[in-house]
């Protein structure tokens, strides 16, 4: 029986066979051979930020249908949100949507309430510890309704332009703010494409917040091709959908908590109706007094009796 060998001499030989040995082929990657070993850089194994962005979209119930087809329309555009199911429009939603927002594993909550089934309003919240904006949406026009040509990928991030009008006060800082890291998608999302094809502008024109949504749309025709940052060439298309945002109040917590920003500007609707309803009103007292006015005039100023009206009837 044959003696072992001690593990120094084996690996003595298996040094000189390495040695001896033709040297490795180079490995073949997508974007060609690799002659080189790369060593890991000591900054890849430190892990940066994450953005772990997510958007819960709710509605309240007895919700018409223009704004929920609204509501489908925003859940389209953020591939980082998560639908969830109506929710009772009462004083105590808050602690409702809250806890909802920590079952769902999101941060901020998009919440479609509609009162008297007419009007409609958005509450845009940081969950769990603010702050929150409630605005009232108008000058709705969903996708459906505008049938517009432009058209863009479901899931590609979008890029959020705004006015210079943002950067003027401290609560529209706020309000950049928040729309940036609720509507922007987070990067290497797993339901959102790696690349950009279509813009969501925000403009503010007489205290309202303007949102379009525009398609990115390069033309090009067989083998011609766009340089990068060849901006002439690209245009614009619209896309949808289209509302307005009028800012109520601002507070410091989730769906309440101190007043922080009051809008001095706003006027509820219901005033709105009632100042129509007296107008209308004043237009039926009108007639009245002038009916009445004719009657002072006829008792005032009675026709005198004509002498010859009964001559023709003997």
């Amino acid at each position: 029986m044959g003696k072992k060998r001690k593990h120094s001499e084996t690996a003595a030989v298996t040094e000189v066979n390495k040695e001896d040995s033709a040297a490795e082929r180079p490995k073949r990657t997508l974007l060609g051979w690799k002659d080189k070993i790369e060593e890991k850089k000591e900054s890849d194994s430190v892990v940066g930020f994450r953005n772990k962005e997510k958007v819960l979209v709710t509605c309240s119930r007895r919700i018409s249908f223009r704004y929920r087809h609204l509501m489908l329309n925003v859940v389209s555009l953020l591939p980082h949100c998560k639908k969830d199911n109506k929710v009772e429009s009462k004083d105590s939603k808050g602690a409702t949507l809250n806890e909802l927002v920590e079952l769902k594993g999101c941060s901020s909550c998009l919440f479609f309430e509609c009162r008297k089934g007419r009007d409609l309003y958005l509450w845009m919240a940081k969950c769990p510890n603010g702050p929150s904006v409630k605005f009232l949406v108008n000058a709705v026009h969903t996708m459906e309704e505008l049938k517009l040509t432009g058209n863009h990928l479901k899931g590609s991030r979008p890029i959020l332009t705004f006015s210079t009008n943002f950067d003027k006060d401290p609560h529209w800082k706020l309000l950049k703010e928040m729309i940036m890291q609720i509507f922007g998608s987070p990067k290497d999302h797993r339901k959102s494409k790696p690349y950009h094809d279509h813009v969501f502008v925000f403009s503010i024109l007489d205290d309202h917040v303007w949102f379009r949504n525009y398609q990115i749309s390069c033309p090009h025709t067989g083998t011609q091709k766009i340089d990068r940052a060849d901006l002439e060439k690209m245009t614009l298309v619209e896309v949808g959908p289209r509302f307005c945002l009028n800012p109520i109040k601002i507070f410091g917590g989730s769906f309440g908590g101190p007043t922080l920003y009051e809008n001095p500007f706003y006027v509820s609707p219901n005033q709105i109706r009632a100042l129509e309803k007296k107008q209308k009103a004043g237009k039926y007292a009108k007639k009245i007094k002038a009916k009445t006015r004719r009657k002072m005039h006829e008792l005032e100023n009675p026709l005198q009796v004509d002498e010859l009206a009964h001559m023709w009837n003997e």
